[in-house]
């Protein structure tokens, strides 16, 4: 593949992902499970949004901590200026190898589908989350599962590593994070993702999976991701699914500054 040809491509995910963020079915579901993982703030927190493509989740987080200061950071630059426009946030160009921001600044630093990409550097992207983390602040990680799950779909946004919660609670632990607490979510449909990913989209060639759906399709799927969410909520744990939800903190022990 060219420059040309993976810059062609980028601009084409981040489209479509400005035009169905705030509607489609998997990003409501996923923006669900972290606005819940985010409960129990205080009223104005500071939250970071590392690698906050177009803006959907940062304009969640205004409509549900509508006193929260809240932040977003984001490589393609277009994408950025989007993401500030669409959720009245502050946010900068750059990468989470290497954040911007002063030491122990934010409350909660929430990720979704970024440390898995292949221009991250898993540990480095890591210590820095917990480098501007404040001591018992919290961070809120969404990470596709499974590596026999890999398809073109990953091609398509460079997914470079997929993760089960074994792999999760360990570099969770490496990095120095304390309570993490990984689940898999989007396990009732997980039989339908393995047809639509090895069976019907399993060429390199093939779009990724972000696209608008019938409005009968997607509110059905999005109804299946509720039912899931309650159980979730309820205590039930899935051993497989097709996203990990990781949640873990800083730790307060000045042993470990």
């Amino acid at each position: 593949m060219s420059p040309g040809q993976k810059r062609s491509m980028d601009a084409v995910e981040y489209e479509l992902m400005d035009a169905v963020e705030d509607r489609m079915w998997w990003y409501r579901a996923m923006h669900g499970h972290a606005l819940r993982a985010l409960e129990g703030l205080p009223t104005a927190a500071r939250i970071l949004d590392a690698g906050c493509g177009t803006g959907g989740f940062l304009a969640k987080l205004r409509s549900a901590h509508p006193g929260a200061e809240l932040f977003g950071l984001e490589y393609a630059e277009a994408a950025a200026l989007r993401a500030a426009s669409k959720a009245g946030a502050h946010v900068a160009a750059g990468t989470i190898n290497a954040l911007p921001f002063p030491d122990a600044h934010f409350d909660a630093v929430v990720s979704l589908d970024v440390l898995c990409h292949a221009a991250v550097d898993e540990p480095s992207a890591l210590a820095e989350f917990r480098r501007v983390l404040r001591p018992g602040g919290r961070l809120v990680l969404n990470l596709p599962a499974h590596e026999w799950l890999r398809s073109a779909h990953d091609l398509r946004v460079h997914t470079a590593r997929r993760y089960d919660r074994a792999r999760a609670a360990a570099v969770l632990g490496a990095a120095g994070f304390e309570q993490a607490e990984p689940r898999h979510w989007n396990s009732l449909l997980l039989p339908l993702m393995v047809l639509q990913r090895k069976v019907l989209k399993r060429d390199e060639g093939d779009s990724s999976d972000v696209a608008p759906f019938p409005p009968w399709l997607d509110a059905s799927l999005f109804t299946v991701c509720r039912l899931e969410a309650a159980l979730l909520g309820a205590g039930l744990r899935f051993p497989a699914g097709g996203s990990v939800l990781a949640t873990a903190t800083r730790p307060l022990d000045p042993a470990h500054p």
